[in-house]
């Protein structure tokens, strides 16, 4: 019908298809979403006006969302609505042109354009193999034509946006994983810290409403066993429990009520954060568990401020920097979502090469954030440092993995926390454990593919929040015939000196709000000279990480009464939930030495004998939340360990993963992450439960718009 659309046909020659406009002379041939196609060419959408014209430009770099990223969990991986790679939304006649591959799951052109120049030539979500892929053409052609212009199409000053069909035989290209760019051999191209930020120790995308910010001082309580002995009897094993809270700082609400529904880390000030992911993208990964992996480190890149810094390390066989440590302001976060959306899976494991290179990050930045981390997350068993004769030892080397220069004992000042997930259920629990328990980190099992967002957020909640670095708390014997027996701290590193009158604990950091409990085992000598006994004083020093003062804790004494006759004595709950808690962790560790050895039915009795203990214990016959969720861990610990399979599975990386927190006293995610019956939520503190709100609001199939979690203001930790 002597239509535009065969004349611009015609003129573009075969295998190519651009975006053409619609004309009134084709009436009703294209709809505003058609799809335009010529001979084997790919698919392109075409969008247009009310009026019939046409509405979307060239390719342009998509916008960076200010108000964090659309998901849900239904539409996620093939929404036509939402871009895959970069998580905006895709709107005809918005300024961006989509391109709809063979598969039919939609792209920003642009976005896609760019994963292909990087070698990928597969559908992000889907894995499936295109015969044409998106480029992008000069306007003056490599044979001397001039880009194509037959009619009155928008211009575009230097690119237009073509399809080039693939020859049959290129089956190499989307096997490669890391594109040909090479690496510089010190990584200390890091972007400059933001000073003005650092200066005015305020997190900068924090809108300046009027409100008054306030800060509590680090609490210190400490509580005995029973509060009183009898004057003529001494006691052996007397437990006394430290209590230490990490101050929180809380925006305290002014008429402005919408800011109430912000995360608290965005309320407050806080430390700048220097965070390097060590991602895996070996062959395993290929499929859902790599498109899972995008989205969640999409969430974790629209949730860093821009004072924060992130790297990638993506590693199979090999491993290679894909980032390098830049802020998060608009654009580097839309370099960081390209990065990790150009990631594509092949090879093997090899955990070891992945952790040098992060560790080689963040030894030789130029400028260094208050808080540095390494996030590790691997589905699979490192297959290049670890031979099978090293697994079949007794007790494999595992630490030979982790690089000595962020080890927590290297003495050496510098130490970087890694925090290891499992991801599946073929991961080496046992290796990932070792690792995150060598540097002071944690380790969170990932069983059900779909929480790796949840168990991601709830990570970078903590760090986004730490106030408290390097405490160290001092305890000392008051009385002259008092002396320190085991500090039990978990996997803390404790000191007591030779005369066993003084004991140190390194805590190291805390997160806003965060609790930790330690007790302390001495003895209580006979006392007829006073009605009361000084037992103990605790002080502590630590540093502000955004101030960098030395901060110290004035030290606080424990006393005790000392009558003649003591009657209705009754002992700490306090005290006596805490006990419950490290010897059920005792418990579990146990259990876990006699699976290990095959003994699965013996590692069962050990649990189901505490769990007799704890129940006939005072807290627990109170009804102690704390108890009731130890029950439940115990139980479950037992039905995973009912044989060899389950406990191969799932059974082992559950049990380290509950030890980890526990020794920590730190949230990980082990199983279900938002499973109600396990201890997760008994370490969660407020930044954190704020950030797993956020993901799963933004995850729900309903959620039309990111969403803040409502809460009150301000957060009010949980119970404990």
């Amino acid at each position: 019908m002597g239509s535009k659309w065969k004349k611009a046909k015609a003129a573009l020659g075969l295998n190519l298809c651009v975006y053409v406009p619609r004309t009134h002379e084709d009436g009703e041939s294209v709809s505003s979403h058609a799809l335009t196609r010529h001979s084997d060419a790919g698919l392109l959408n075409s969008s247009r006006s009310p009026a019939g014209q046409y509405s979307g430009t060239l390719p342009v770099a998509p916008a960076t969302p200010k108000s964090g990223i659309k998901l849900s969990k239904s539409s996620s991986r093939s929404s036509k609505k939402i871009c895959a790679i970069c998580l905006v939304a895709m709107k005809p006649g918005h300024g961006h042109a989509i391109f709809t591959a063979e598969c039919t799951h939609s792209f920003h052109f642009n976005c896609i354009a760019s994963n292909v120049k990087h070698g990928n030539q597969v559908c992000p979500v889907c894995r499936a193999k295109w015969n044409e892929v998106p480029f992008q053409v000069p306007k003056d052609l490599p044979d001397g034509k001039t880009k194509i212009n037959p009619l009155d199409w928008p211009q575009d000053g230097a690119w237009m946006s073509v399809l080039r069909r693939l020859p049959r035989n290129d089956t190499n290209r989307q096997n490669t994983s890391f594109p040909p760019i090479p690496e510089p051999s010190v990584f200390n191209d890091d972007e400059a810290l933001d000073r003005q930020a650092l200066t005015a120790n305020k997190f900068p995308s924090t809108r300046d409403t009027g409100d008054k910010i306030s800060t509590r001082p680090m609490d210190i309580k400490l509580y005995p066993e029973v509060s009183a002995v009898r004057q003529s009897l001494s006691q052996n094993n007397f437990s006394v429990l430290i209590h230490l809270k990490a101050p929180v700082i809380s925006s305290q609400c002014n008429s402005d009520r919408s800011q109430c529904n912000l995360p608290q880390i965005l309320q407050t000030s806080r430390a700048p954060v220097d965070l390097v992911t060590v991602l895996d993208v070996s062959g395993s990964m290929a499929g859902t568990k790599l498109a899972l992996l995008k989205r969640a480190m999409g969430f974790v890149i629209q949730n860093l401020g821009p004072s924060d810094r992130l790297s990638v390390i993506a590693f199979s066989s090999s491993a290679r920097r894909c980032f390098p440590l830049c802020r998060m302001t608009d654009s580097g976060r839309q370099q960081a979502l390209q990065a990790v959306n150009s990631l594509v899976s092949n090879g093997g494991t090899n955990i070891a090469e992945g952790l040098r290179k992060g560790a080689k990050v963040m030894e030789e930045r130029k400028e260094k954030n208050p808080v540095g981390s390494i996030i590790l997350l691997s589905d699979g068993q490192d297959t290049y440092s670890m031979s099978c004769k090293d697994r079949a030892q007794t007790r494999p080397d595992y630490q030979s993995l982790l690089p000595f220069s962020v080890r927590g004992n290297n003495n050496s000042g510098f130490h970087i926390p890694v925090h290891a997930f499992g991801f599946g259920t073929d991961h080496d629990a046992a290796s990932m454990h070792s690792i995150a328990e060598a540097s002071s980190g944690t380790f969170s099992f990932i069983e059900a593919e779909g929480v790796i967002q949840d168990a991601f957020a709830q990570c970078i909640g903590g760090l986004l929040s730490v106030v408290v670095q390097d405490l160290r708390v001092g305890i000392e014997c008051v009385h002259p015939d008092i002396h320190l027996g085991p500090l039990k701290a978990g996997s803390y590193a404790t000191q007591v000196m030779d005369d066993a009158r003084t004991g140190f604990i390194n805590v190291g950091d805390l997160y806003a709000d965060e609790v930790r409990d330690f007790l302390v085992s001495i003895n209580v000598p006979v006392d007829h000279a006073s009605k009361e006994t000084t037992l103990l004083k605790v002080n502590g020093v630590y540093r502000d990480p955004v101030s960098k003062e030395t901060l110290t804790l004035d030290g606080i004494e424990l006393k005790i009464q000392r009558p003649e006759v003591v009657q209705g004595q009754v002992v700490s709950v306090e005290v006596d939930r805490q006990r419950n808690r490290v010897q059920a962790a005792a418990a579990m560790a146990e259990a876990q030495i006699a699976a290990e050895r095959g003994d699965l039915s013996g590692a069962v009795q050990i649990l189901q004998c505490f769990r007799r203990v704890l129940s006939e214990t005072t807290s627990a016959l109170l009804g102690d939340r704390l108890c009731v969720a130890l029950d439940a861990e115990l139980k479950e610990m037992e039905e995973r360990m009912a044989n060899r399979h389950t406990y191969e599975v799932s059974g082992r990386a559950y049990v380290l993963s509950g030890l980890s927190s526990h020794s920590w006293q730190r949230a990980t995610a082990r199983g279900d992450s938002t499973d109600s019956t396990s201890l997760v939520h008994a370490y969660q503190t407020p930044s954190m439960v704020d950030m797993v709100s956020r993901s799963q609001i933004l995850g729900r199939p309903s959620s039309q718009s990111p969403v803040r979690p409502p809460r009150s203001c301000p957060v009010q930790p949980q119970p404990r």
